[in-house]
């Protein structure tokens, strides 16, 4: 587990942001392409790569899944240019950003949608910056045995070095702190119609270089 919360990055692949924008979402018209959307996860959501995620029954009916890549930071450090950033980082590994969409629209920051216990699966180990570049891989994401996500971290619309600039600005990353790289599009929210996760769903999250995690939903 995390000591503090983890750093996400929301609408990072440019095919992701055009789904969400015909959702529940569009009336945001905030540009995706300036900054990073950036909120976080507490460490209370991460668990094993194999473990069950819990449905928050009574609280949330659209869970949804959010196949990621997650950089690990080694070297720590302040207002990190962008061309030093690869530097700071020690490995990579996977996370599934779960999400309670109705929750997460409710409000205008994404933080209680994002944070429920067992919302962060993530593993199935860290996979060292000298064994793979993480800005050329691929992320893909099934539910039941259904291919729903693929796309290359090429994709991504801000990359990692400027990831890894924006959220050390005038904030101290340190060394175990987790940035995950945001979702390619496929997301349940984004289907016609929505479709969300329910009790006996699974989920799988496999990354070139790294591994797969896969998740039972109960």
């Amino acid at each position: 587990r995390p000591r503090r919360n983890i750093f996400c990055v929301g609408r990072n692949y440019q095919a992701h942001a055009k789904e969400l924008a015909g959702s529940i979402f569009k009336g945001n018209n905030q540009p995706t392409d300036v900054w990073p959307m950036i909120f976080t996860k507490v460490p209370e959501t991460v668990i094993g790569p194999f473990d069950t995620v819990q449905l928050p029954t009574g609280i949330s009916d659209q869970v949804d899944y959010e196949s990621e890549l997650a950089i690990v930071i080694g070297q720590g450090g302040r207002n990190i240019r962008r061309e030093d950033a690869m530097a700071h980082v020690w490995g990579y590994t996977i996370v599934n950003d779960v999400t309670a969409r109705d929750v997460q629209t409710r409000h205008a920051q994404w933080h209680l949608g994002k944070s429920f216990d067992t919302f962060c699966p993530m593993g199935p180990w860290v996979v060292t910056a000298d064994q793979m570049d993480g800005r050329d891989t691929r992320v893909r994401g099934w539910v039941n045995g259904e291919l729903r996500q693929d796309a290359s971290t090429q994709d991504m619309i801000f990359d990692i070095p400027t990831l890894i600039e924006t959220c050390s600005r005038g904030i101290t990353l340190r060394p175990g702190d987790v940035i995950s790289t945001g979702t390619p599009a496929g997301v349940g929210m984004g289907r016609t119609p929505p479709t969300y996760l329910k009790a006996g769903d699974v989920v799988r999250v496999e990354i070139d270089g790294i591994g797969a995690i896969e998740n039972r939903f109960a």
